[in-house]
């Protein structure tokens, strides 16, 4: 499912909340928002930014890490995945 990188939160569609924010945040990554290696927003800017739950942005983020495609560093932040130097990451 594509989803406008400039898209907002729809909560009457049939995607939930934290759905549609994982594909605008894949979408923002695939469009060079957050470059690989590079730090997204923080929680409290998405929070801000989309009028979104800290949980529901959690979760969101969740998604993005289940896939590979951003990686969570305590007390630091969350990371897009640098594929092209895996080692990198972690």
């Amino acid at each position: 499912m594509a989803i406008d990188p400039d898209a907002e939160i729809d909560h009457g569609a049939p995607l939930t909340p934290y759905r549609q924010l994982a594909e605008i945040l894949r979408a923002r990554i695939r469009r060079g928002d957050w470059a690989p290696g590079r730090a997204i927003a923080s929680e409290t800017q998405l929070v801000q930014e989309y009028g979104l739950a800290r949980s529901t942005v959690r979760r969101a983020i969740a998604v993005l890490a289940e896939s590979g495609e951003v990686f969570t560093v305590p007390q630091r932040g969350t990371y897009v995945t640098d594929r092209s130097n895996p080692e990198a990451t972690q």
